[in-house]
């Protein structure tokens, strides 16, 4: 395949042809942030923070999706893209519950980790209009919290593309935008299969997984009960992850 030559923060770049600017910056090891971006599954550039300036473009662009063309001239991490991703956390924080001490994502959140990055705190645009939703408990399952939702999109993508099954989706318009099933039913009224795809990718709280451990501590320790467990299938291999084994890793028989 015929590769194409950029220059990214002046550094000599080669990258197939058809790639996207963040492509081949991830190939030079030159980090942009992201936060709606799943490679294959979720390149809308939606969430405007992996902007980058190129010579001769009159606006930023988005990395994700902007080609690379050869010759390109690339600068990621400008006073001017940086003043704008402060921008877009400063905005996603004015419309998000900040709930932070006490949220299951704390200390693994992708939002919270780029604000910390880029020095942002909830202190600007905080006398603005804040939309507030009910938790949506009807599945058995999860919890979805629209209140932490940044509109990512990435769980829409995930249930439609990787699972096959399509039963969320973006509901309203403007700044009344929210993610929701169809008649903004409960997902336990819909024909959701419990997978739990869309909570791997959720790069907030906004979806979590309901928490039995002390329905099932309490049943360890009941001498008149015998407790088995079972795993579902995705979770063989992604429960490796978090023991240190490598992603992927098949855990079947060893747990």
């Amino acid at each position: 395949m015929e590769n194409i030559n950029l220059k990214i923060n002046g550094l000599d770049v080669s990258a197939p042809a058809g790639s996207t600017i963040l492509e081949a910056a991830h190939l030079a090891g030159i980090k942009i942030p992201t936060l709606c971006f799943l490679k294959e599954i979720n390149e809308i550039g939606a969430c405007r923070m992996c902007v980058v300036e190129v010579k001769g473009a009159r606006n930023l662009v988005a990395a994700c999706v902007h080609p690379i063309n050869e010759g390109m001239e690339v600068y990621t991490n400008t006073p001017r893209l940086i003043k704008s991703r402060k921008k877009t956390l400063q905005l996603l924080l004015s419309n998000h519950d900040k709930k932070c001490l006490s949220c299951v994502r704390s200390g693994n959140c992708e939002l919270q980790q780029l604000c910390r990055e880029y020095g942002v705190d909830d202190e600007n645009f905080f006398e603005g209009k804040v939309n507030h939703y009910e938790l949506d408990t009807s599945a058995a399952h999860m919890v979805r919290d629209n209140n932490k939702c940044i509109l990512c999109r990435r769980c829409v993508a995930v249930c439609e593309k990787v699972q096959g099954i399509g039963v969320i989706g973006t509901n309203n318009r403007g700044f009344s935008t929210m993610i929701g099933s169809a008649f903004e039913m409960g997902l336990g009224e819909t024909s959701c299969v419990s997978c739990g795809q869309c909570i791997a990718v959720c790069p907030t709280g906004a979806l979590y997984e309901k928490d039995y451990t002390q329905k099932i501590l309490d049943a360890i320790a009941d001498p008149d009960k015998y407790v088995v467990v079972q795993t579902a299938p995705s979770v063989r291999a992604g429960l490796g992850e978090e023991f240190g084994y490598p992603m992927g890793t098949d855990v079947e028989g060893k747990m």
